[in-house]
């Protein structure tokens, strides 16, 4: 029994010495042995009292039950929660030794998601699975010593149930800093909780339509076109891999002349460079191809003239080859 609600649940599985896992009307959640109760035993220890007997009462004496609804649901938004896993060290100081990792999705959206862990601008750990409303989804375990390398927590999301007016997909990250992680391990041991979490967003995002408006004109005279008003309202969704081989931008690519080729890929980097900037990424992945290297040398131009850009590498890659440039940022 959990003696703050009076809920009656079971213990599916012991933490440590002093915590276990409790399962509540299908909720998982830690919680340590002394904020727990055991009602059996109470109930066979207590001394039993003969009930009064009660008079008798006719149908037409019941009073009419009120009628009673389920608890509801609270969304407040899809979590990274970290459960850390404590030892003993030498001096029997209780130290952290890993954490277990979980996604909690408190939305009443499943979603498709791929979740990556990077140290030192690689991938440490990737997983694509799915999560569906109102549960949460065990990752992976993370050893305490990986957060001085300050981590890197991505995941992609798109819905399950495809919706017109919702967004195809939806990046986020997570970068975490040895003091940070130290900090709220701290907390919560003195508030006494079991878990500290991060919200990774409260609502997937809505479509973003484009207005398609034939600027041509205006383009060939030298202008630039910007909407600069609704720039913030609209930002679409950033991306932290961005393809920019011809055939995934155009259909009509066969068509076209290498310079209007180089031109509509280089416009694409541009737009999803300027989306990562806005939205503050760490890094971003550029695949360009091996090729000639027209496309690579004229990004590497770019990119050296950008402030943001704290640095940027061409280097092979199991994924990619020589074929993709990795930038990562400053703010």
């Amino acid at each position: 029994m959990v003696k703050l609600t009076n809920e009656e649940g079971q213990v599916i599985d012991v933490i440590n010495e002093s915590m276990v896992m409790v399962e509540v009307r299908g909720v998982k959640f830690p919680a340590y042995n002394d904020q727990l109760g055991y009602p059996y035993f109470k109930r066979f220890s207590e001394k039993k009292v003969l009930p009064e007997k009660k008079a008798k009462t006719y149908i037409d004496q019941l009073p009419k039950e009120k009628a009673t609804s389920a608890t509801k649901k609270v969304s407040d938004g899809v979590w990274l929660s970290f459960l850390p896993k404590f030892d003993t060290d030498e001096f029997g100081d209780e130290v952290v030794d890993y954490f277990k990792m979980h996604l909690q999705n408190n939305t009443d959206q499943g979603y498709h998601f791929q979740y990556r862990v990077k140290q030192l601008g690689k991938n440490a750990f990737e997983l694509t699975n799915q999560v569906m409303a109102f549960q949460d989804f065990y990752l992976h375990d993370v050893p305490f010593e990986d957060f001085n390398d300050s981590p890197v927590f991505e995941c992609e999301f798109s819905l399950i149930t495809p919706d017109k007016k919702k967004a195809t997909h939806f990046e986020t990250s997570l970068k975490l800093k040895p003091k940070q992680v130290f900090a709220r391990v701290e907390e919560i041991k003195e508030k006494g909780q079991a878990v500290f979490s991060y919200k990774l967003f409260d609502k997937y995002p809505d479509y973003v339509h484009e207005d398609v408006i034939d600027f041509t004109p205006l383009s060939n005279s030298g202008y630039k076109i910007y909407e600069a008003s609704k720039t913030r309202q609209n930002l679409a969704p950033a991306r932290t891999e961005v393809d920019l081989h011809i055939e995934r931008l155009t259909d009509n690519w066969k068509s076209l002349s290498n310079f209007e080729i180089l031109t509509i890929q280089l416009r694409e980097f541009e737009k999803f460079y300027e989306l990562a900037v806005a939205h503050r990424q760490s890094s971003l992945i550029i695949i360009h191809g091996v090729g000639v290297g027209k496309l690579r040398d004229e990004i590497h131009e770019i990119l050296r003239t950008k402030k943001e850009v704290k640095y940027f590498v061409n280097q092979y890659h199991p994924s990619y080859g020589y074929g993709a440039t990795e930038i990562y940022f400053q703010y």
